[in-house]
């Protein structure tokens, strides 16, 4: 019962981790079937009917239902402490937004059951996915289950937004926020500007497969075309989405683990600002072969390709605080380092795939399944990898197996490269994406083998993370308060795990790098800013779970044009929004003689 009503952020993080945990298995495990399925030509291990079944939900799940709740684990877990502040701004909204997830990826997943999962690629293009041509539904359960979980997603971003600007502990100014803090901040104006997109193109596509609308009906006046406006204007934002907060990680971990400053800290929070700005302006680079013409191409190009710039920065700065410093390669660090030549060579191909004419060639080819891949596994997961064996001690207080670590490290690491390096050659071989078999003799049957390989490799490592978390939940050492002994933000500062109140006292920070300045100059813990006194805290709460199950409900009676089930659905959302207006709860106090001893028991 503790974990269905908690609003606290920390255990709200580990909750967005075993929900993410899981649904990054059961992509993985899409995955690896779309590649049993190619590893030779004309293979029957699956039908192409649910090869298409197999990849949309692929990347659906990896990207809404995988990356994007690992993100908020680590955001959950780390930016309140890094930040000083006793919670989130809005700990009942944090609760909401997970349980909206939630159930929006459980609904999604249900598709698999009931005759039919969505086939119509993740970006759902219509016509492919109009009731013209698709007539089960699949699709239906992808508007209705992505209109969910995108709700958690919204809130999320907003709670996370409003807490960094109004929560910061004293003398914590923005030019003094560790990076990590900085990429969320952007990520979070990211997500509020890109997912209404993403919604109203939902909700005219639920119009035009429910209530026989005609927004992307071409006979009728609608317009194919604007459906892929309207999805990249959201999918673009998207990707710096998951790949800013994992730039952040990469700066707190690199940091640390070479003790040294980040090099050129006030130029990296200038080129995060200028990517979240410049992801906006991009989005048709996914469209340069649908005909828009020479100009708004020749635009679109120059964009993406500037876009490279502050990348670039980020980039030659990360390699500058390597430059001298005492580097440990612990498991964290080794995904870390990892990660930067890997991303440079997504970044590579992408500057390739940003040239209009290029494109025309490469387009829907595996090169581009290559690319995106390099971008968001060697970007993104190495990235959340990395986070987790970081903070893992501060989230459960206990140190992650180091020979386990290593272990997953080089097992993914390498894995990986097979799996999609050789995908580019696959490519510009001429092999095009989404198809489910192909003939003997093109010349693509040993690469798709090493693919193949390449992608087992890749399961083995998560397999060895798996272990890895299990020998350390049964057998793990404790961790201190400062298991890296070089923690330098704030949230290395307060016992492991942290206690339910994160501080006793508010700290006084006193410049960047906040604890790393208190151990220069020679004290042990942060100054306070306060007395002790009695902490606030909020009440626990079952309604952010009803509301979600009611969300649920609605969608599933809706979709079945069972209204008076979408009705039953509606009215225990609407129920419990009213509990939650007329009921007046103001929390509770943690006395100062409670505060010794309260640590999270997870």
């Amino acid at each position: 019962m503790d974990w269905l009503t908690t609003v606290d952020h920390k255990k709200i993080g580990i909750l967005y981790l075993l929900a993410g945990g899981l649904f990054f298995l059961v992509g993985g495990l899409e995955a690896i079937m779309i590649r049993i399925q190619l590893w030779k030509p004309l293979n029957d291990f699956v039908s192409a009917d649910t090869y298409n079944e197999l990849l949309t939900m692929h990347g659906t799940t990896m990207i809404f239902l995988a990356a994007m709740p690992m993100l908020f684990a680590l955001m959950n877990a780390v930016i309140p402490l890094q930040i000083g502040a006793r919670d989130v701004a809005f700990p009942f909204l944090n609760s909401l937004g997970f349980w909206t997830f939630f159930f929006g990826g459980v609904l999604l997943n249900v598709s698999w059951f009931t005759g039919g999962a969505p086939d119509a690629g993740w970006t759902s293009y219509v016509p492919l996915a109009s009731p013209a041509y698709n007539t089960d539904y699949g699709v239906d359960y992808y508007v209705i289950g992505l209109q969910i979980a995108g709700i958690g997603t919204l809130i999320g971003g907003i709670n996370f937004l409003v807490t960094i600007i109004n929560m910061r502990a004293p003398g914590m100014t923005f030019m003094r926020m560790p990076m990590f803090t900085w990429a969320i901040f952007v990520t979070s104006a990211l997500i509020l500007f890109a997912f209404p997109a993403l919604t109203v193109g939902l909700v005219a596509l639920m119009f035009d497969r429910l209530f026989e609308a005609n927004f992307f009906n071409v006979a009728n006046g609608g317009n194919t075309v604007l459906w892929e406006h309207i999805f990249w204007i959201f999918g673009h934002p998207e990707v710096y989405i998951l790949i800013l907060p994992a730039f952040g990680v990469i700066s707190e971990v690199i940091s640390t683990f070479s003790r040294k400053r980040l090099f050129g800290y006030s130029s990296m929070v200038f080129a995060t600002v200028l990517i979240g700005f410049l992801g906006f302006m991009v989005w048709a680079h996914h469209m340069f072969t649908a005909g828009l013409g020479p100009v708004a191409n020749a635009l679109f190009s120059i964009a993406t390709m500037l876009i490279a710039v502050p990348t670039g920065i980020k980039i030659f700065n990360w390699l500058f605080t390597m430059w001298g410093g005492s580097i440990k390669f612990t498991s964290a660090n080794l995904f870390a380092v990892g990660f930067v030549p890997t991303f440079v060579m997504g970044g590579v191909t992408g500057v390739m795939l940003a040239a209009a004419p290029a494109d025309f060639q490469y387009h829907d080819s595996y090169f581009v399944v290559a690319h995106f891949h390099y971008v968001i596994v060697g970007g993104l997961i190495l990235g959340i990898f990395s986070g987790l064996h970081y903070w893992w001690p501060k989230m459960f207080g206990k140190m992650l197996n180091e020979f386990l670590g290593k272990l997953t490290f080089w097992t993914f690491f390498i894995g990986f490269h097979m799996t999609f390096l050789i995908q580019h050659f696959l490519g510009l071989m001429g092999m095009p994406r989404r198809i489910y078999t192909y003939l003997d003799g093109l010349g693509f049957n040993e690469m798709n083998l090493i693919s193949t390989i390449g992608a087992f490799l890749m399961g083995l490592g998560t397999i060895f993370f798996i272990i890895n978390i299990i020998v350390t939940a049964v057998s793990g050492q404790k961790a201190s308060n400062d298991p890296w002994e070089d923690g330098r933000t704030l949230e290395w500062t307060i016992p492991s795990p942290a206690p339910e109140y994160n501080f006793k006292q508010t700290p006084l920070v006193r410049g960047y790098d906040a604890f790393w300045k208190e151990k220069m100059d020679g004290n042990k813990e942060m100054t306070p800013a306060e007395p002790i006194g009695p902490i606030h805290m909020p009440s626990p709460s079952i309604l952010p779970l009803f509301m979600a199950i009611g969300l649920f409900i609605a969608g599933l009676g809706f979709m079945y044009h069972k209204y008076y089930i979408g009705g039953a659905g509606l009215a225990i959302l609407f129920l419990c929004m009213l509990i939650r207006s007329l009921k007046d709860d103001h929390g509770f106090h943690i006395e100062p003689e409670e505060l010794q001893d309260k640590g999270v028991k997870a």
